[in-house]
């Protein structure tokens, strides 16, 4: 029975993250969905449709599975039940057959135990003693007999009710296994369909394509550019500052390897004590930072790789893009200072330093902040701009370390 019981404690713990596993992802399908909804209605969107869509069913082909695991997890509580049941069952029978044994013999033997008459042939004070205590005990021990086996028919009841409530929660899963089954059926003919459409318009989508690559090289070129500058600022201002402390009359080597401006040095920054201990927090962070907003849909992934739907295109990105919708704020990822505002090409962009990291936001049509401002986690640091290119509105979000780019999907938490 304990076996059972602790067994029944974390499966219990499972079931729970279980169901909100289920719900991050209906909430995530809920806001693929609005999003395609805007994207169906506008012509110049086919290729972040078919981006929305491809999220949309890795969203449902996850929500199924987390939908068979809460399944399955209910059938191993239901069939734990059962063996509960049994157990308490023969339990249950032992304990009547046990009291009825007690009463009947109570019964039989009514006049030889009749209470005051057994006392008070005791032979001394002490027997009698001894016949009382006997008595007392005796009620007891049928009271607490009696008190289990109303304690053993509750639980069994219990037990059974929660068997039918495990069914009809059974039956309600898979009726919603079966609605997101049809559902991602209906996901995969739209996004088949939609690639038919963009096959017939491949050559007009590659040269749109080639363009947005090559707007996108000269803006992180620019972004790389100011990020090497910040880092030798940063640098020739501390020699500078160590220089009057010291007396000296000129930088060290290091510093001078340091505060270099080519895009393509390798630079660092050095820190403050209190830039050391933020710059730990974030690299301990990695892997559970907040996305750069509430809501949205990832349609471009990190990388050099053919586009996913004009494989004539290579796409060279340096970080990641996120359909929102429309008014949807951008926000700090983690606490830190921002660094530097700039207007890259028409497109406003905000970094912010955390340490020897940096995160960039791009494509903002305004900005919240100013430089030097101290950002909390997930304060709203702008508001994200149209994609003139699609209609739609998009975040571009990256992550360096000093002047090296990195891989936000390993920075940010799993959605």
């Amino acid at each position: 029975m304990v076996f059972f019981c602790g067994t029944a404690n974390a499966q219990s713990k499972s079931s729970s993250q279980l169901k909100k596993d289920k719900q991050k992802l209906e909430q995530e399908i809920a806001n693929t969905q609005s999003l395609l909804k805007k994207t169906e209605k506008n012509q110049k969107a086919s290729l972040q449709q078919i981006a929305v869509l491809r999220q949309q069913i890795n969203n449902r082909e996850k929500l199924i599975t987390a939908l068979n695991d809460e399944i399955m997890q209910m059938e191993q509580q239901q069939a734990l039940n059962q063996e509960l049941i049994q157990n308490l069952q023969k339990k249950l029978d032992y304990m009547k057959a046990d009291y009825a044994q007690v009463v009947y013999m109570a019964y039989r033997h009514r006049r030889l135990m009749d209470k005051v008459t057994f006392i008070l042939a005791a032979d001394d004070f002490s027997q009698m003693f001894r016949r009382m205590r006997y008595y007392s005990v005796f009620a007891q021990n049928v009271r607490s007999q009696s008190e289990k086996i109303t304690k053993t028919q509750q639980e069994l009841k219990t037990k059974n009710e929660e068997i039918v409530a495990l069914k009809e929660a059974k039956l309600k899963l898979l009726s919603g296994k079966e609605t997101e089954i049809k559902q991602l059926e209906i996901d995969r003919r739209n996004k088949t369909k939609n690639a038919e459409q963009l096959k017939k318009q491949s050559a007009q989508l590659s040269a749109e394509l080639k363009t947005k690559q090559q707007k996108r090289r000269d803006i992180d070129a620019a972004i790389k550019k100011a990020i090497a500058a910040e880092v030798a600022a940063a640098n020739a201002k501390r020699a500078n500052a160590n220089k009057g402390k010291s007396g000296g009359t000129g930088t060290s080597t290091a510093n001078k390897s340091n505060t270099t401006t080519n895009p393509r040095a390798t630079a660092t920054v050095a820190l403050t004590p209190e830039e050391l201990t933020l710059n730990n927090s974030f690299i301990n962070n990695k892997g559970r930072l907040p996305w750069p907003v509430a809501k949205g849909a990832k349609v471009s992934d990190f990388g050099h790789y053919p586009h996913p739907d004009v494989p004539s295109v290579m796409v060279d990105n340096h970080g990641i893009d996120i359909m929102v919708d429309a008014g949807s704020a951008a926000r700090a990822v983690f606490e830190g200072e921002v660094t530097a505002i700039m207007d890259i090409m028409g497109t406003k962009v905000v970094m912010i330093r955390h340490g020897e990291y940096i995160t960039v936001y791009q494509n903002l049509s305004s900005v919240s902040v100013k430089k030097g401002t101290k950002v909390t986690t997930k304060q709203n640091i702008g508001t994200i701009a149209k994609n003139t290119a699609s209609n739609t509105y998009e975040l571009h979000f990256e992550v360096w370390k000093n002047n090296s780019n990195l891989n936000p999907n390993d920075w940010l938490a799993r959605r």
